[in-house]
Formats: C-alpha cells, structure tokens, sequence
C-alpha cells in the first residue's frame, strides 16, 4: 500500500468528489467504468419513465407475455377436464389474442389504444365468468359446499381464473400510460384524440370514473391502485398454491414457501395503500422474494415433471398430468406488480 505525502494527501481530500469518482473509475478496465455507467444511466432512465407514467411499450409486451403463460397453464388445465363445455376454450382463444394486442401494442401506439384495452377487457371478464364456474363445478360434486375442504381441494382450482385476469389488468392499465417516447411534460387529460374511442361506449358515471383514473395513471400517479391489486393477487396466488400442496402432502418443504410468503405480500400490498413508507420498503423487498420464489418454483415445478414415469419420453403427458408447470410464474406476475408499484407515486 502506497504512502502518500502530506502535500498529496491534502491535494486528495480537497479534491471534489465527483472528480475523486472519475478518477478512480479511469483506474478500472474501460469496459467494466462503461458497464457500470451504461446501467446505471439505463436504469434511471426507466425509473424515471415508471414515475412519469412512460412506459406503455413496456407494460403491454409484459401483458401479452403474461397472458400467454397463464393462457398455456389454462389450456392443460383445460385439457385434463377434457374441455366438457364450450366455455372452457374461451381462455384459451382470448389469451393468444391479448398476446397479440400486447406485442403489436409495442410497436403501434393506435393498437395499444384500442385493440389491447378492448381484448384485456375481454381477458378480465373471462376471468370473472370462470370463476363462476369454478364455483358451480365445486357445487356440483358430490357434497357440494357442505364438503367444502374435500371439494374445493379436489375440484376445478377456484381462484385460477381470476389469476389470469392479472394479464388483462396489466393490459387495461398499459393503454392508458404514455409511450416511452412521448415528451415527459405532456399533459395527462386535455389533449383531444388521445383518450380511447371504447371509453365513450361506457356509462356517463363509469367514464367520468374513468377519465380520472386515466389521469393518475397517464401521469404514473396509481400506486394505491397497484398495490391493492399487488395484494389482492397475493391472496388468491397463496391459495391457489396450498391445495395443489395439500394434495400433494408438502412432500417438500420448499412447497410451504409460497403459502408463507403470500400473506407477507398482501400485508405489504394493503399496507402500501395506507403507508408511503410501507410502499418504499416492505413492498418491493417482499415484491422482490416472490419473483424469486416463483423463479424456484418453476424449477421445482419442471423437475417434477421430468422426473414423473416415462419423464421427457412422455412429454406432454406428463406436462398435462404433472405439477402445473405456469403456475408459479403466477406469483411471480404478481411479485412484478409489488415492484411496479413501489417505483409509481402516489395520487396524494
């Protein structure tokens, strides 16, 4: 370790700090000083297009990728029942649609405006007719709800459909944002021609309702709206992950990890709603651990499939028949919204 006079100490101290910075990093390899500013600089760059409401390019491809996965978890769910009524193969046709308005909304502002709110629309209220379903398919079975344990456990998942409805949330809020490459000034209502033409179809009461949320949201000012979404998800995604567990016995103990992990999430989603400290800490860290875990669980999720009789020979039946291979990726849909939310602001 070099030791330097008093004359060249004194010179450092008093040098200031960005230039003591620059310095040190010239001292690094070249490309790893220039990595370390280019993601830097990047990720500012989307931070500030998140507060400001600018990224309607972004949310709506991670809403078709989004709709896609849950749209293939519906499917072999679907596929196992043997697709006894029509109604079932409405996901399955809606979700390969949102796909498209999602990855066409990316590059078309018009189609973010239009086709992907009207399809995420549909998506959403696929997801609410499902669940109805899924209600009377539990009613059905012997028993009924006076078996509720044993029927729900073993009967069609109650809460999947309304998970799926998270892309066509994600969809709805996508169009109503900026694009990445609008001016960062622009005023979020007033500007003729950028509010959709679907919105004049709904009731007076619902579109005034509307117009204000679209403000909020144009202006990234809908973190109390996310949050509760954050934390409603949660709530579904954890139950959802404790029967097929149940089912299966928590054969491991990573299997209890979601089930642990989801009411933390939808503490740190409610309390966001109430608390702008909660939102800057608790969320995103908890937001963060359920992406993570999804990750895990998808993993979990795959070799229990490969290690079913027959493994990767018998493909597609044991994706089928297997551990829901999606599912996880679910609450890790719903650990993006968590981190979405803590980077928004707030209306107040």
């Amino acid at each position: 370790m070099a030791v330097l006079s008093p004359r060249r100490l004194a010179a450092e101290v008093s040098r200031p700090p960005l230039v003591r910075d620059t310095l040190a990093g010239r001292r690094r390899s070249g490309w790893l000083w220039l990595l370390e500013h280019t993601l830097a600089r990047d990720v500012r760059v989307v931070d500030q297009h998140i507060r400001e409401g600018r990224f309607q390019r972004g949310l709506a491809l991670i809403a078709g990728l989004s709709a896609v996965l849950g749209g293939l978890e519906v499917t072999l769910q679907h596929y196992r029942g043997s697709y006894s009524q029509r109604v079932m193969y409405s996901p399955v046709f809606l979700s390969p649609l949102v796909l498209l308005a999602g990855v066409w909304g990316f590059f078309s502002r018009r189609v973010a405006r239009t086709l992907l709110p009207i399809s995420s629309l549909l998506l959403l209220g696929d997801g609410a007719l499902g669940f109805i379903f899924h209600v009377r398919g539990i009613a059905r079975k012997p028993g009924g709800w006076r078996i509720p344990i044993f029927n729900v456990i073993m009967g069609p998942p109650i809460f999947a459909p309304l998970l799926l409805g998270i892309s066509g949330f994600l969809g709805v809020i996508a169009a109503m944002l900026r694009r990445e490459d609008d001016p960062a000034r622009v005023k979020a209502a007033g500007l003729p021609g950028q509010r959709p033409a679907w919105m004049g179809l709904l009731p007076r009461g619902i579109t005034r309702e509307g117009i204000g949320l679209e403000h909020h949201v144009r202006e990234g000012r809908f973190q109390k709206v996310l949050a509760a979404a954050t934390g409603v998800s949660a709530i579904l995604n954890g139950v959802e992950a404790l029967y097929p567990h149940y089912k299966n016995d928590f054969t491991y103990k990573v299997q209890w990890t979601p089930i642990l992990l989801a009411p933390i999430v939808a503490f740190a989603g409610f309390g966001a709603v109430a608390s702008k400290r909660i939102a800057r800490t608790l969320l995103p860290i908890t937001s963060a651990l359920a992406v993570l875990n999804g990750a895990i669980g998808a993993f979990y999720h795959l070799r229990g499939v490969v290690r079913r009789p027959g493994g990767l020979k018998h493909s597609f039946y044991n994706t089928v028949y297997g551990p829901p291979l999606f599912a996880p990726l679910l609450f890790a849909a719903t650990g993006f919204l968590g981190l979405l939310a803590s980077l928004l602001r707030r209306a107040d």
